[in-house]
């Protein structure tokens, strides 16, 4: 099963050249992702969608074309076609790392023309004449994502994509471009990390890796939004200590020599889609200033890394995750693990409440 993702400006020419190019691709189907937005206007409440400037920022449209995308491929099979702009790299994470994990490879198409041009396409677009307003209102919102579209492609984009200069092609010759180079090979699959959604409570291990500063570690997973400490699900038969071992040497290319000491074993209840289950939370020990520098740069799985306060951290992680590094490092603090359920210590060892 396949995506063709084609990405670009507003107003690059997205969707008419996906009409064209499902009937060169056999087999293909199109999936707007717009019409999940259309629908989110009569599913949620005024007030919610009143929250975002864009549906793309509601958490449920990314989680919607996910599970859209690869229930149309269950159905269908074959290739979908995707017109949709995705200017926020966490969210092209979120949603190809949600494709990966269903084992939906992801072809990233960049339609580029040059802003000139790009530009008198938005200003020369046809006005209905029963929409005039709306239609105009489109044409700002397209004019005023320019902006965006440029610090995207500076930023993330070009590098990311496969670009194809339509300044003077068709439609239709833009099709041809397309499926001649998906089909040539000359598209790789998205370079994203392949992590199967879990049908199951996990067990997952992390691990804190202190500098010299005692400052921990956080990373940038591609796979999912949101940051993490260094680490995984355990796999089948495998001790959770030597999992965290194996992440973190994955993740990061540190090896460490030691088995690390438990700091806090963390019920994570289930909150659909996920499924919850125990997260245990190692010590991984100091890393002094020549081990830190061996840390690799972001990879495949790893968009970035940092070392972090604990006040920094507040910042970064979801609230649950936060709960369970603050309680970890009153462990460590005090040389006892810890049990919690949802965050929260259970039973009469959990002693002081963390300072806020």
């Amino acid at each position: 099963m396949t995506v063709v993702w084609i990405n670009g400006a507003f107003g690059a020419g997205k969707t008419t050249t996906a009409r064209e190019l499902i009937d060169l691709i056999p087999n293909s189907t199109l999936f707007d992702p717009e019409v999940i937005g259309g629908g989110l206007a009569h599913l949620l409440p005024p007030k919610r969608l009143a929250e975002v400037g864009d549906y793309q920022d509601l958490p449920i449209w990314r989680r919607l074309v996910i599970d859209t995308a690869a229930a149309m491929l269950a159905e269908l099979g074959g290739t979908l076609v995707v017109p949709m702009t995705l200017l926020r790299q966490e969210y092209r994470d979120e949603i190809f790392g949600g494709l990966a994990a269903r084992r939906i490879a992801v072809h990233h198409i960049l339609l580029a023309p040059a802003e000139t041009i790009l530009r008198e396409r938005i200003a020369h677009r046809e006005i209905p004449p029963d929409l005039p307003d709306g239609d105009i209102r489109v044409r700002q919102w397209s004019f005023d994502h320019i902006a965006p579209y440029r610090a995207a492609l500076a930023s993330w984009l070009a590098a990311d994509a496969h670009p194809i200069d339509t300044g003077a092609l068709t439609p239709r010759e833009t099709a041809v471009r397309i499926a001649d180079a998906v089909g040539g090979g000359e598209v790789p699959v998205c370079d994203i990390v392949q992590t199967p959604e879990p049908t199951a409570e996990t067990l997952a291990a992390g691990v804190l890796l202190f500098d010299e500063h005692d400052r921990f570690l956080l990373v940038d997973p591609t796979y999912k939004p949101g940051w993490e400490f260094p680490g995984g699900v355990v796999e089948p038969g495998e001790a959770p200590a030597r999992a965290g071992i194996r992440e973190v040497a994955e993740e990061t290319g540190i090896r460490l020599d030691d088995v690390p000491a438990l700091l806090v074993v963390d019920w994570e209840p289930p909150a659909p889609p996920g499924y919850g289950g125990l997260r245990l939370l190692f010590d991984g020990g100091r890393l002094d200033s020549a081990e830190a520098a061996r840390l690799l740069l972001p990879g495949p799985e790893l968009r970035a890394w940092r070392f972090v306060t604990e006040e920094e951290a507040a910042g970064l992680l979801p609230p649950v995750r936060y709960q369970r590094l603050r309680w970890a490092l009153r462990a460590r603090e005090r040389g006892a693990a810890l049990y919690l359920e949802a965050g929260v210590p259970v039973g009469d060892g959990g002693g002081p409440q963390p300072a806020a």
